[in-house]
């Protein structure tokens, strides 16, 4: 295919679907590819698609064609211009560094890495001002010097940065080989069970593409959640959850799954009252807790890894966030 270039830089991200078996809701492509690619619009979609840049099963096709399950999509999307990377004078919560890592405590409002729709105000930027080494190591077309992992940006807690390539893949390959350490801590809706692990795949929601949910037909990857329950309140609970891998909103997803969605998780259904009586003193009470928590009540507590140097484990822990806190201090005092 060659390119065009329409208010976007020459170069093009190349794409290749295949429909899945189970999709079988009718959907125009160009509304499937603007809900499957990440950062696309409808009028970019519907641009590519005019330029010929979109084949379905090796041939040009139109904005109004129906996807069928098995059909095989590639397209071309040229990519938007993006804003250099600047450093910025943003306070950061470092807890560890040497010369090949640190370890960040994240506030719950910071976005981890410049993306479409932030480019600016992101740990990345807030790193580049703190330090003038971080690795360099190229995944996908982010911006994301030093990020060897991430975590939504309304969740808090603990993330390691890398200083050098040497130390990123060494950490990286530990996170894709599930051998890292990690627990979070979350209020979730719900009496579950005293402990328990949730061992179901996880992947893209037919429903809303930008949204994650367990999948049944194949197509999610493997997840697997273990959790333990450390104070029980009135139709709620305070959990601690440890994971096995780490997919996208996997801890949000599988609660919200099993019927336990976390505290005032708003995608995933758990910013209204879920169990128990919705009138009077507890509804004033949850309004007032979703307002001033405004995120799902999510924190990343611990992280253990192989140093890249000494070899060996060490793990970190963390307090919870302020606005994590005072959430329980209200369950404790009203919800027992």
């Amino acid at each position: 295919m060659s390119s065009k270039q329409s208010g976007y830089e020459k170069e093009a991200k190349e794409i290749k679907l295949t429909v899945a078996p189970g999709q079988t809701t009718p959907v125009r492509i160009d509304r499937y590819l603007t809900e499957m690619v990440q950062n696309a619009t409808r009028n970019k979609v519907q641009q590519a698609i005019s330029d010929k840049q979109v084949l379905v099963n090796g041939k040009p096709t139109k904005s109004s064609y129906i996807v069928q399950p098995g059909d095989v999509i590639e397209a071309e999307m040229m990519k938007p211009k993006v804003p250099d990377l600047e450093p910025e004078d943003i306070p950061l919560d470092v807890i560890y560094e040497d010369d090949q890592l640190l370890v960040v405590n994240k506030p719950a409002d910071m976005v981890v890495h410049p993306a479409f729709g932030n480019w600016t105000g992101t740990m990345v930027n807030a790193l580049l001002h703190h330090s003038a080494e971080l690795s360099d190591v190229a995944e996908d077309e982010d911006m994301r010097p030093g990020i060897v992992h991430r975590i939504d940006k309304g969740t808090s807690g603990l993330l390691v940065v890398a200083r050098n390539d040497q130390a990123h893949h060494f950490l990286a390959k530990q996170f894709a080989d599930h051998t890292t350490e990690r627990t979070y801590q979350a209020v979730v809706w719900g009496t579950p069970p005293e402990e328990g692990t949730f061992d179901q795949p996880i992947g893209r929601s037919r429903r809303d593409r930008k949204l994650m949910s367990v999948t049944e037909d194949g197509s999610g990857k493997h997840a697997v959640t273990h959790y333990r329950v450390l104070e029980y309140f009135d139709h709620l609970a305070l959990i601690e959850a440890r994971l096995e891998t780490g997919r996208t909103h996997q801890i949000r997803v599988h609660f919200a799954h099993a019927g336990y969605p976390l505290f005032g998780d708003e995608t995933y259904g758990g910013a209204s009252v879920r169990y128990g009586s919705n009138t009077g003193f507890r509804k004033d009470l949850f309004k007032k807790l979703f307002n001033k928590l405004g995120r799902q009540c999510l924190h990343a507590k611990t992280l253990g890894f192989i140093h890249p140097v000494s070899k060996e484990l060490v793990i970190f822990d963390s307090e919870l966030p302020e606005d994590f806190e005072k959430t329980l201090d209200a369950l404790r005092e009203y919800c027992k």
